[in-house]
């Protein structure tokens, strides 16, 4: 019997949206730490590469037991051999759901007939997802946009995906043709909230708590991005807001550059020192943006090697008035 926890899930849900090269497991474990409400999902995974066990795409997938409760892989892709196998693999590596992406406008993954391409047929896409829920215990969640060149037909389009048996369905505001052009609608999405039983998650532009509270309206909860780069506390920020509670202010520069530090260790533990450094580079460059001299600190952090570089490097940074 497959199960559901989004139904179990506490109101509004609060989701931290897949994105690649950034929601890896020690920042969705850092993310889990400051609000434990909150569903981690994994980076975009390709359904093939997951299928074949690829050794780099197995180590993409990798979670630590504090993210169980609930963490979901994302999964790409266009055959539904691919989605059906990789889902026997998603279940053997003991994740809570299997979100399927028919979101991602990037070019080289449209261009190969994935992501978001998949909306451009939506009747096959259904009996694709149709077929992967029939195939998995896991509940399996959708994340898609508004439609490939227009919204015109997104309720039909969302009906049918929830009568194929999804689980949840979170919605990015705007269209592919759009990708992250001009303001994300939520018109759209309260519009398909109307029209489904199933938790409809709203996704685009949320930067604050107050904005979280103030597009929330008629939908089962939140889905945030690029925001946690520079404020990871945001979601606990939300779920004050929803309660009615006074929202917390973002802790002081001294307690940020803990937090990033405490990053990197999680980081070089998971994928040793070399590739880690590497990697938090992004988050890094992300995070001096608004600090008093952050170019010349940016210039340094993005060429750290070592822990003790990056330490170096942070010991640097005036923290006295802040």
């Amino acid at each position: 019997m497959q199960s559901n926890f989004w139904q179990d899930l506490d109101r509004p849900i609060l989701v931290l949206a897949p994105m690649a090269g950034y929601t890896e497991s020690p920042f969705r474990r850092m993310i889990r730490e400051i609000e434990p409400s909150v569903v981690l999902v994994s980076e975009l995974i390709s359904a093939e590469a997951l299928r074949r066990k690829n050794e780099k795409t197995m180590r993409l997938v990798a979670f630590h037991k504090s993210e169980k409760k609930y963490f979901c892989i994302q999964i790409f892709g266009s055959k539904a051999e691919s989605f059906l196998e990789s889902a026997k693999v998603i279940e053997e590596l003991g994740a809570d759901g299997i979100d399927l992406n028919l979101g991602c406008p990037s070019p080289k993954i449209v261009n190969s007939g994935n992501g978001s391409a998949l909306l451009r047929d939506p009747l096959s896409t259904t009996k694709l997802i149709e077929s992967l829920v029939k195939s998995t215990k896991l509940p399996v969640s959708v994340k898609m946009r508004l439609g490939f060149y227009d919204d015109s037909d997104l309720i039909e389009v969302t009906k049918n995906f929830a009568s194929a048996g999804i689980a949840s369905l979170a919605i990015h505001g705007r269209t592919t043709k759009q990708k992250f052009e001009g303001n994300a609608n939520w018109e759209k999405i309260y519009e398909v909230k109307e029209n489904l039983k199933i938790p409809v998650i709203g996704n685009g532009d949320i930067t604050t708590a107050e904005e979280a509270k103030e597009k929330l309206q008629n939908l089962d909860g939140i889905m945030i991005g690029r925001a946690t780069f520079r404020n990871p506390w945001i979601f606990k920020q939300c779920r004050e807001a929803f309660n009615g509670e006074k929202i917390s202010e973002i802790p002081s520069l001294k307690e940020q550059l803990k937090f990033l530090s405490r990053q990197a260790k999680l980081s070089v533990e998971f994928k040793g020192e070399k590739w880690a450094m590497m990697e938090i580079r992004k988050h890094l460059a992300h995070f001096v943006r608004s600090i008093p001299g952050a170019a010349e600190y940016r210039d340094k952090l993005i060429k750290v090697s070592t822990l003790a570089e990056m330490e170096g490097v942070f010991k640097e940074i005036p923290i006295d008035k802040n």
